[in-house]
């Protein structure tokens, strides 16, 4: 399995690198002090990122029971950091998008520690075997070259030619989607066959992260009585992953290793976009100016513009109708019931799995 292309070995660690430096092109220092400004918002974040997120993916593994190296490669998944597609998606579903900014930001540079360090766990845990054994270290300058030096290189351009990075940064975000999606494109292509052997798995198992993560954080991040906005922040942060560092670090070892990122990254859009859609009326309501249905008397709707007399201008008036449940309210207590259940099992499931149990 072990692969030495071009693809791999240059190819995808300059397209992280690009991908990166458009990162950097819209960070700039305040998104790094808000972790003291906010510091539960964003701790909160980052324990479910940075934590909840590796040991669900070695949970899920078990559970579903991969083959060591598909094992490892989502655990490699579950402890990449946030991107900037989880940014896009936050703001679209009215989400607090600088909390995910500063989500994104600081566990891009932590992604330097977590990676090795659960990668290592991983690859002993679920005995796998490489033709070159990863030394940790190596990993860890890799990631730090490709991920933080880039980020700081962008960082470093908006703080001299702020302006410029500025009206550049949706081209920017633009060409990082196009590579994105070639990352994507081109690692299933590179692991074609065991995607295609192991299909049914990695979607049970790509998903059931997916699902779990998103689930489990926005309802942690409730409980600890964070707004909807920022609880949507951490959902989608976990939901969305930076699979490029994930298929580009997995890619450098073996190919099998990409390919529950690649897998995941097709599906993340379909459930991101969905929970994004569920929440964009939900988060108005923590948005100012917005007038919420729920905190309307029972039967009334919002005021509404009556119809335009001769002469006279219209007049906002409640209009009673019968009360009716909120859009997504369905979908969201079935995630909620199954993320009260998934909580405890996995959980229990990624502690006795590290420790060997």
């Amino acid at each position: 399995m072990e692969d030495s292309s071009v693809f791999a070995t240059t190819l995808l660690p300059l397209s992280l690198a690009v991908i990166m430096v458009s990162l950097g092109l819209s960070l700039t220092t305040a998104d790094f002090k808000r972790v003291i400004k906010f510091p539960k918002g964003v701790g909160i974040g980052l324990v479910n990122l940075l934590v909840i997120s590796p040991l669900l993916a070695f949970a899920v593994a078990k559970l579903v029971g991969l083959e060591a190296g598909l094992a490892v490669g989502l655990v490699l998944l579950g402890a990449s950091p946030g991107g900037t597609t989880a940014n896009l998606l936050t703001h679209v579903a009215r989400g607090d998008t600088a909390l995910s900014i500063t989500m994104t930001a600081i566990s891009s540079v932590a992604a330097v520690i977590t990676v090795p360090l659960y990668l290592g766990i991983a690859i002993n845990h679920f005995g796998a075997t490489f033709e070159n054994d990863p030394e940790m270290a190596g990993i860890a300058a890799k990631v730090f070259f490709i991920t933080v030096v880039p980020l700081s290189i962008g960082m470093w351009i908006r703080s001299r030619r702020t302006e410029w990075a500025i009206r550049r940064e949706g081209r920017a975000k633009q060409i990082a989607l196009v590579l994105f999606v070639f990352v994507v494109g081109g690692s299933i292509v590179n692991e074609s066959e065991a995607i295609t052997d192991h299909f049914a798995e990695l979607a049970v198992a790509t998903l059931t992260l997916n699902l779990a993560a998103m689930a489990i954080s926005f309802n942690i991040a409730r409980l600890a009585r964070l707004s909807r906005r920022q609880s949507t922040a951490i959902a989608m942060e976990l939901g969305v992953h930076n699979g490029t560092v994930a298929i580009t670090v997995g890619a450098g070892i073996a190919t099998i290793l990409a390919s529950p990122a690649a897998v995941y990254s097709v599906f993340m859009f379909i459930t991101a976009g969905v929970f994004a859609r569920i929440m964009y009326k939900r988060n108005a309501e923590d948005e100012p100016g917005v007038v919420s249905e729920h905190l309307m008397p029972a039967g009334v709707r919002p005021p509404v513009p009556a119809p335009v007399a001769a002469g006279g201008g219209a007049v906002a008036v409640l209009e009673p109708v019968p009360a009716r449940p909120h859009p997504g309210n369905a979908f969201w207590s079935v995630m909620t019931g199954a993320a009260l259940a998934l909580t405890l099992g996995s959980a229990l499931l990624a502690v006795l799995a590290i420790a060997g149990i």
